[in-house]
């Protein structure tokens, strides 16, 4: 969830700054977030802290700390957020520097709170990709054309079907590269017909082509 960075130079100077970057990842491995102890680490391999950075930002690291002598003579630590990567202003790297008591106490609440950030970006994605109100085949296989790369998901209703029924509608889908992928929990009851049969429908579900 943390990795620190020690900006190492290969001199005498090095020492000391291992010194509190192992007391800051002692620090922060006190502390708990989304109900568990923080997982921290402590790069020390050799090379360019800025090549490591990004490393881990790939990696989806939430928080990267690099540590030079600047913090370490002024006790601070300089931050950057996997969700808040630059800076909007100037296009450069949004380092965030602060003491490193303060970044201690509230390193709990700055994952959840990243953690939160994500979620909502991704369900916002998920949600504006679901396309509902489609009640005839022909709008299902307009939708999903030839000339659409990426269409995300129909929310349709069916009759669960079985036997010679269910067959024809798994072939159905088959013909337009479709599958079934999955019920929505929190959907509203079923009502009308069923996309596939015209019969009575009993639940939602989503319709979409495996990439």
């Amino acid at each position: 969830q943390i990795v620190i960075l020690p900006m190492l130079r290969d001199t005498d100077e090095d020492a000391a700054l291992l010194a509190y970057c192992e007391e800051l990842r002692g620090a922060l491995a006190a502390q708990h977030a989304l109900g568990e102890p923080v997982r921290v680490l402590l790069d020390k391999r050799p090379g360019k802290a800025t090549a490591k950075r990004w490393a881990w930002v790939k990696k989806g690291v939430p928080l990267v700390l690099e540590i030079g002598g600047r913090d370490l003579a002024e006790g601070k630590v300089s931050v950057i957020r996997r969700d808040r990567l630059w800076n909007q202003e100037n296009g450069k790297v949004a380092f965030v520097g602060e003491s490193k008591e303060a970044f201690v106490v509230r390193s709990g609440s700055e994952l959840e709170d990243i953690q939160r950030a994500l979620h909502a970006e991704a369900t916002a994605r998920r949600d504006a990709s679901i396309v509902r109100g489609v009640d005839n085949l022909d709008v299902l296989r307009a939708f999903y054309g030839e000339d659409a790369k990426h269409p995300g998901w129909i929310e349709t209703q069916w009759c669960r079907p079985t036997g010679e029924e269910l067959e024809w509608v798994i072939e159905l889908l088959k013909s337009m590269k479709l599958t079934l992928r999955n019920v929505p929990l929190d959907a509203p009851a079923a009502q009308g017909p069923c996309l596939f049969t015209g019969k009575p429908a009993v639940e939602r579900i989503f319709v979409a082509r495996a990439y």
